[in-house]
Order: C-alpha cells, then sequence, then structure tokens
C-alpha cells in the first residue's frame, strides 16, 4: 500500500509499504479521510516521534476492507471512524473505565502505525459506524470532537452558567460548539487570531475577545462587572492562556485544563492564592474515552453530526492528497496554516 512514513525529523516520505495483516479480532480500514493534529507538528518537524520510520495519524475514517474472526457486527464496506487509543483493557483503571490512565496503552498513530496510509488496522472494539448523513471528512472530526467533550464532562459542566474558552483552534472551536448544544449561558472565545475569533462567533460564541489587545480584560470586565466566568476551558496549552484562566474564572468556578503545555509553568504566589482565595475547582483532561469503551464521547458525536449540530466545514482550512502531504507541511513550516488540514486518499 501507499503510505506517508516518517523516517526522521523534518523527513515524510510517500512511498509503498506493506499492508497492515489483521489478526483475530481487528479489522483493516481503507483509509478515505485523515486529519493532521496538532500533536503531530512536532513529530514531523521536530523529535517528537517514538521511533523511525513510522506512520502518523490518528484522526480518520474510511470503509472496513476486511474483518478479522470475531469481528461481530462489523462487515466489509461498512462506514467506520475509529477511536486510535488502544488501551490493556486488564489493568485497574481500564477496569475502573479510565481508559485514558491506562499505563500500559498503545497509540494508532502515535506508537503504532497510524492513518496516513491507504489502509490502518484497528481492533474491532475500536470502530465506530458513521450514520449514513455524515461524509467521511466529517468522520475526520472524530476524535477532536470526543477531546473536547471529554473535557467539558471533566469539569462537570452544567447548562445555564457562563463559559469560556481560551485558544480557538480546532478543540477550542469544537469546545466552543458542545458547550452551545450543552446549553450555556453565555460562551466568551479568547484567542489572538481575529480570523479565528471570527470562525468562534459563527460556531456559536456570544463574546469573543483578542487578548493580544492592551485593554482586553478591560473589556471582559466591562461585561459582566467583573464577576468573572463560572466555567474556564484552557485549550491552547501555552503559559499565557493558563495563568489567565486563573485571572478570569469566577469565584468557585472551574478551570479545566485541556491544551497540551508547552512550556514551563511557573506561578508567582498571588497567581497560586487565587485558587485558594476563589476555591476554585481545577481538573485535567487528557484524551477522549469513557465506559462502555471507547464511550459515550465518541457515541455523541455521531448523534451531533448525524444531526448536523457540529459543524466541520467552516473548520477546514484546505486539503491535500496524502501524496502531497510534505506540502502540507510546509504550512506548517511557513506558519500558515490557518485551520484544520486535511488529507485525502485518491
Amino acid at each position: 500500500m501507499k503510505a506517508a512514513v516518517l523516517h526522521g525529523p523534518n523527513d515524510i516520505r510517500y512511498e509503498d509499504i506493506d499492508t497492515p495483516p489483521i489478526a483475530d479480532g481487528e479489522v483493516l480500514i481503507e483509509v478515505k479521510a485523515t486529519g493532521i493534529c496538532g500533536s503531530d507538528i512536532p513529530r514531523v518537524l521536530g523529535t517528537g516521534a517514538h521511533y523511525y520510520p513510522i506512520v502518523l495519524g490518528h484522526e480518520f475514517s474510511g470503509v472496513v476492507a476486511e474483518t478479522g474472526n470475531g469481528a461481530e457486527n462489523i462487515q466489509k464496506g461498512d462506514r467506520v471512524t475509529a477511536a486510535p487509543l488502544l488501551p490493556c483493557h486488564k489493568c485497574i483503571d481500564c477496569q475502573l473505565g479510565h481508559f485514558s490512565q491506562c499505563k500500559n496503552y498503545k497509540f494508532i498513530g502515535s506508537s503504532v502505525f497510524g492513518s496516513w496510509a491507504q489502509y490502518v488496522k484497528v481492533p474491532v472494539q475500536n470502530i465506530v459506524k458513521l450514520p449514513d448523513n455524515v461524509s467521511f471528512e466529517e468522520g475526520a472530526f472524530f476524535e477532536p470532537s470526543t477531546v473536547a467533550l471529554h473535557g467539558i464532562f471533566n469539569a462537570d459542566f452544567h447548562p445555564g452558567f457562563d463559559a469560556a474558552v481560551l485558544g480557538t483552534g480546532t478543540i477550542g472551536q469544537l469546545t466552543v460548539q458542545w458547550l452551545k448544544i450543552l446549553g450555556a449561558k453565555s460562551i466568551t472565545a479568547f484567542d489572538i487570531d481575529d480570523a479565528k475569533l471570527e470562525k468562534a462567533e459563527a460556531m456559536g460564541a456570544d463574546i469573543c475577545i483578542n487578548t493580544s489587545k492592551k485593554d482586553f480584560m478591560d473589556e471582559l470586565n466591562s461585561l459582566n462587572g467583573g464577576r468573572g466566568i463560572d466555567y474556564v476551558f484552557e485549550t491552547a496549552g501555552v503559559t499565557f492562556t493558563q495563568k489567565l484562566s486563573l485571572d478570569i474564572v469566577a469565584n468557585n468556578g472551574t478551570v479545566c485544563f485541556i491544551g497540551t503545555p508547552t512550556a514551563d509553568l511557573t506561578l508567582q504566589p498571588a497567581a497560586f492564592e487565587k485558587i485558594l482565595r476563589k476555591e476554585l475547582k481545577i481538573t485535567g483532561s487528557w484524551m477522549s474515552y469513557s465506559t462502555p469503551f471507547p464511550g459515550r464521547e465518541w457515541m455523541l458525536t455521531a448523534d451531533a453530526l448525524a444531526k448536523k449540530a457540529l459543524q466541520c466545514e467552516p473548520m477546514i482550512y484546505k486539503r491535500f492528497a496524502l501524496s502531497d502531504i510534505d506540502k502540507a507541511f510546509d504550512l506548517y513550516r511557513n506558519r500558515q496554516a490557518e485551520g484544520k488540514i486535511l488529507l485525502i486518499n485518491e
């Protein structure tokens, strides 16, 4: 089969490799659409890959091409996506349904070969069927959608309260959409990019604040009297927004950190004291799984996409043939990627 193979830092090649053989309980998927995740960028352009050569990619959809023994209820030709997490299903965390905390997990497109290829193999229990009216491109958004929704669940979000989303990349925009679906009273989006904020507004944000402006806190305080925001979701993973979360959250509010950190975070005593004085609830969110595996996040995403409650098209910046993946990464090399890039198998 053809695949985009990473041979080393900044060395990705479209070439022939063996099609992965499947065992009992596994399914071979012919990949139709697959996304480039923010976590893939340091793996390709830096030294973030676990080993070389490796085929990355974990946001994907396609058609079942082959099934192994024991693949019940899945047939050749089914339109599907799949959860990329490969937990052991045996450890205490897995038994408790905390699959993301499995100490023995592997991950499609990270520790095992992924979806930047014509075919990818997955365990049958990871399969999620696409509703008939959900496209393959929409199917490639299942995984990031579930990441956003898992964070909202971890924050124990309740409808009727104000919410904020810091960072309006793909995860941030999906978080905005899910908060809208789940009944947030008001959603405030924060970013340094006006174009991203415009998209966030189109997807349901009631207020958009550009944090590159010197007076952005005055703007926020003028809107809610300085009370703060009940639920704050940090999706950017940068020091500025991590610290800002503690500033803008209301007394007795909740901060959920979804964005993967990119640098050390140091809190001065006065900043840390806000956690104490405001009596904040601080939680993290890692990946997107619950019981029964892969979890309610995946089933609810299927339902929301089928009902067209989630918008995917506005988040897509460009589409490339998988064979042109190196050209796609030129956008990241030149800092020109302004949204989700999808790779399409011709």
